[in-house]
């Protein structure tokens, strides 16, 4: 399976905010949106991916909620494209303590892939293969 099949079904839909946004900003953009990151898009590319991790890691030391998001995310963000197998993705994911990653096609961002949806998408083609194969013993 590749990441266009898994936001075929999921949706493509990404929450963004540019870099200039405030975290308190971000704060409310994750909690209305219950989601876990949050997709820093600047000119139509993406510069940085911020985190709820990035966010208490920031806050910890008492740290100003008006301050940009672009000091606290990830500017050196791991994308992954369209065309991608899943489960090279998801090993990919592990070995970089990646929760989420954003999928990029010639420079546009596509969608954003979690490793829940990953394991998720996972899960559903082993129990698919399972079915079959249980069929097929039947016949």
């Amino acid at each position: 399976m590749r990441v266009a099949d898994l936001l075929r079904k999921k949706g493509s839909s990404v929450v963004t905010l540019p870099s200039s946004a405030t975290v308190i900003e971000l704060l409310d953009t994750l909690d209305d949106n219950k989601i876990g990151a949050v997709v820093v898009v600047d000119q139509d590319q993406v510069v940085g991916i911020v985190s709820e991790r990035d966010v208490v890691h920031h806050l910890r030391g008492g740290a100003d909620t008006s301050a940009p998001v672009s000091t606290l995310m990830t500017t050196e963000v791991n994308l992954c494209g369209p065309d991608d197998d899943l489960t090279d993705l998801a090993v990919r994911m592990t070995e970089a303590r990646h929760r989420h990653m954003p999928v990029v096609r010639d420079g546009s961002l596509q969608g954003i892939v979690s490793i829940g949806d990953v394991v998720k998408a996972r899960l559903d083609a082993l129990e698919a293969e399972r079915d079959a194969l249980e069929n097929y013993l039947r016949q």
